[in-house]
């Protein structure tokens, strides 16, 4: 305290300077956001929407802390979709919950930078300190153009950074400049403010700035395109690249997966050997250890899965995926833009459901909300790769079997959600396909580092998922398959097992499920996966440990699976039965988070409704015909 004033705290004294990264979609806005800030992200929504919020923490060129806002991408500030609507309103102070930046980093793809800094002109009429990161330059260069970052800079009136972002060129530059603009902010002198006002002034600032070749050059790019967007040559490529993907989830995660089935084994007989006989010990063991591990065994082949995803996303091939299959949807009567929210759900159909409002059309957004349940998430792989182990144990297959077998899932997701779009628009949304506007990325060595980055965040996504749903519901589960407790303290487990309360749900159940081959044990996991589908893994693990009559315990799940029987002693897990659950969960709605983002996203409950009753009778139905078809051929 001086002269009676209290002294400011470090804390207050060094507030964060808010950095806002804005910039139209592909302009390696992402990428620059990851290498500033690297592991010290944080992933949410904006509260009162469904739009994602990315920030993160870096220290500015004097060791000053700064946060960085990803914006998402964006045209204009005359937003047409509500991710629009949110770039802009944080970039005009509108927002509540967030405060209006204090400076503006403005990404511009330098290959296309007429049409970038239309954007980057309206930002700079709101008034803040505003850099432009002159973004892959490198890419220009190789079509031939060549920019003065120095005309450029004099031109606009703002500070511009030549950066190659996916390399960490130009990062130092940044931050340096950041903190002059901050101090003493420029202003761009903008001529007019119509659209042909702002057009005209882009003109004349890329006249003076940049040099263009007189005849295109065909890049590498160009010659690669050629054959990976041809019309029979792409779709080998395409095919071929998803089966290596699926061959790596299997080759691959098999060694992390055995350690980890392994410390799940050992965590489980240290804590029964050190704990009395009782419930306490029983819910340790048999549920959170069998059920949360059961769940987390697949996290090799998750992070696999979203590695390579994150590999065709940096390298530019995820638009070519989308050109390419724009061909095939067009036939069913898709709009263009579905092929975005399709792609997205096969990480989560939540995010894929968001991503349809970028979709004007209500009949087609709504087609293709209806749909995007149908792609294969992530959450149906460990109930796939359960499945496909029981079917084919160790040495039972190899792994490209495997990894067919998986395969053929992913494109029976496919080829049911085409078929229904055909359907929809044919009845309840009548109309044909608009025109799909794309663009293409040059083709780019793909950033070890961001893709590791977003493994990691899809990884902790992940185990935050088990270590609070899935460890929840497993305890849940546990005290349902425990209660009430036999009269008879000597009662065999499966006996307890059957009279417990989820026992009681289940053999409720397998009247309807016995035409599927499905016992009532199954009908359990099938009510428990409605809350998230891998918790099937999980129950089937926390069922077999607390019905588990056998001595001397250190089997695997897959081993309690193939060793089950029905009362008749035939086993319950035929190749008939694994074939059909898998088809079961490729096309049923178990799933109820994303149930409630279509109701906010439809602001009605009768989509969710309708898509819960059309995806359970079409995953009935062929599970049905799995079973009873296969059974009538002679299978079993």
């Amino acid at each position: 305290m001086i002269g009676g004033d209290v002294l400011p705290s470090p804390r207050t004294a060094r507030r964060s300077s808010l950095i806002a990264l804005a910039g139209n979609p592909n302009s390696g806005k992402s990428t620059l956001f990851n290498a500033l800030t690297g592991l010290r992200q944080k992933v949410a929504n904006y509260p009162g929407v469904t739009v994602e919020k990315k920030t993160g923490r870096f220290t500015g060129m004097h060791g000053e802390p700064m946060e960085a806002l990803d914006l998402p991408g964006s045209y204009s500030l005359e937003a047409q979709s509500p991710d629009e609507a949110i770039a802009r309103d944080v970039l005009l102070g509108r927002r509540s919950d967030t405060r209006r930046p204090d400076a503006v980093i403005s990404v511009v793809d330098a290959s296309n930078l007429e049409r970038n800094l239309y954007f980057t002109s309206q930002i700079a009429d709101l008034g803040m300190p505003v850099i432009v990161a002159l973004n892959m330059i490198d890419v220009a260069e190789q079509k031939g153009i060549r920019i003065d970052p120095g005309a450029l800079e004099q031109q606009l009136g703002l500070p511009v950074i030549p950066m190659v972002a996916s390399r960490g060129k130009g990062l130092v530059e940044l931050k340096a400049r950041l903190a002059q603009a901050i101090a003493t902010p420029h202003r761009a002198a903008i001529a007019g403010s119509s659209v042909e006002d702002r057009y005209g002034w882009i003109y004349q600032v890329c006249s003076g700035a940049v040099r263009r070749p007189e005849s295109p050059r065909r890049t590498l790019t160009d010659r690669m395109d050629a054959v990976l967007t041809h019309r029979v040559w792409g779709w080998v490529f395409f095919l071929a690249l998803m089966a290596l993907l699926f061959y790596s989830i299997f080759r691959i995660a098999a060694w992390p997966m055995e350690w980890i089935e392994s410390g799940t084994a050992f965590a489980g007989e240290w804590l029964g050997g050190r704990m009395p006989a009782g419930d306490l010990r029983s819910l340790l063991v048999d549920g959170v250890v069998a059920g949360v591990g059961g769940v987390i065994v697949f996290l090799p082949q998750i992070l696999i899965l979203f590695f390579f995803l994150g590999l065709l996303e940096d390298s530019g091939y995820m638009a070519r995926g989308a050109f390419i299959m724009d061909r095939l949807m067009a036939i069913v009567g898709l709009h263009g833009k579905s092929f975005i929210p399709l792609l997205s759900s096969f990480a989560c159909a939540i995010p894929g459901v968001m991503a349809a409002r970028t979709i004007e059309n209500r009949g087609d957004r709504l087609a293709t909300i209806l749909i995007c349940p149908l792609m294969s998430c992530s959450a149906r792989l460990p109930v796939y790769a359960l499945m496909i182990a029981v079917l084919l144990p160790a040495g039972a297959g190899s792994t490209w079997t495997k990894a067919g077998i998986m395969l053929s899932m992913y494109i029976l997701g496919v080829v049911a959600a085409f078929g229904m779009a055909w359907l929809l628009k044919r009845t309840m949304f009548r109309g044909g396909p608009s025109m799909l506007l794309l663009e293409m990325p040059p083709y780019r060595f793909p950033s070890l580092k961001n893709t590791l980055l977003r493994m990691w965040e899809r990884g902790r996504i992940f185990i935050t998922h088990a270590g609070t749903m899935i460890l929840a519901l497993s305890i849940v589960l546990w005290a349902s398959m425990t209660y009430p407790k036999p009269s008879q303290p000597d009662t065999p487990p499966a006996e307890a097992l059957s009279a417990s309360l989820a026992g009681r749900m289940g053999h409720a159940l397998e009247p309807v499920i016995r035409p599927l081959g499905y016992d009532w044990k199954i009908g359990i996991g099938l009510i428990a996966s409605f809350a998230a589908r891998e918790a099937f893994v999980g129950t089937m693990a926390i069922v077999h440990n607390l019905g588990d009559e056998r001595e001397g315990g250190g089997a695997t799940l897959c081993d309690a699976l193939r060793a089950e029987k029905r009362s008749d002693g035939s086993p319950v897990y035929t190749p008939l039965v694994c074939v059909g659950l898998m088809v079961f969960y490729v096309l049923s709605m178990q799933c109820m988070s994303t149930l409630a983002v279509v109701r906010r996203e439809t602001n009605s409950w009768r989509w969710p409704v309708f898509q819960f009753a059309y995806m359970t009778v079409l995953a009935y139905g062929a599970s049905l015909l799995v079973y009873q078809g296969g059974r009538l051929l002679g299978f079993q």
